[in-house]
């Protein structure tokens, strides 16, 4: 009888991300944890590599094609751009956020988890993050978002939220103040298009939690 191969489970989103060699280490990680993204590789050094990538080309099919172009709308979509998005586990919680390719869903950037946030501050965050490397780039990408409010507040230079400081989310707070910092001492030509939900389905930046 055969010897059955070793599996190693990588774990993008749970209690702990990282690389577990038992189903069981694994479950107890993506147990209760909403949005949980794990997959079992045949060698260690796979799973090594797949954990410093995106979750996204591994776990969905992969094809020439987002996923969101499956919408009637799609032609209305600048495919040629980048796409920023956030993740909150609770109202404040655990925030994440990051940017990635529109068309090929690869991820250019990603922050966190901060402590103590809100998704409003990571998507606010994502799109001056995103802002300052096309800039930095001297790209004239154009960037999506689906939050309105934080494109208000992008427009305003400044975030307007009552997310409470305390001792759990001093580091976020010194990113908001580098983010209006630098939103009032810049200018930039990126265009900011507001991703419709409605008819393209998630944005690309989408961390697949709802």
């Amino acid at each position: 009888m055969s010897k059955k191969k070793p599996k190693f489970y990588v774990v993008w989103s749970g209690h702990e991300p990282g690389v577990y060699k038992t189903w069981k280490e694994c479950k107890k990680q993506v147990d209760g944890y909403t949005g949980a993204r794990y997959k079992s590789f045949g060698s260690l050094a796979e799973a090594e590599d797949a954990l410093l990538g995106n979750s996204f080309d591994y776990i969905q099919k992969k094809d020439s094609k987002p996923k969101a172009r499956i919408s009637k709308s799609n032609t209305d979509v600048v495919w040629k751009s980048i796409s920023v998005d956030a993740a909150c586990s609770g109202n404040p919680g655990k925030m994440e956020y990051r940017g990635v390719e529109t068309d090929t869903g690869k991820q250019i950037f990603h922050l966190g988890p901060f402590m103590k946030g809100t998704n409003n501050v990571g998507e606010f965050l994502a799109l001056v993050h995103g802002l300052a490397l096309l800039k930095k780039q001297g790209s004239d990408l154009p960037i999506y978002s689906d939050s309105k409010i934080a494109m208000g507040w992008v427009a305003k230079k400044k975030m307007n939220s009552k997310l409470q400081r305390g001792p759990n989310n001093k580091t976020l707070f010194e990113l908001v103040a580098r983010a209006e910092k630098w939103l009032k001492s810049n200018t930039y030509t990126t265009t900011i298009l507001k991703w419709q939900t409605r008819d393209w389905g998630e944005i690309p930046a989408d961390f697949g939690r709802k």
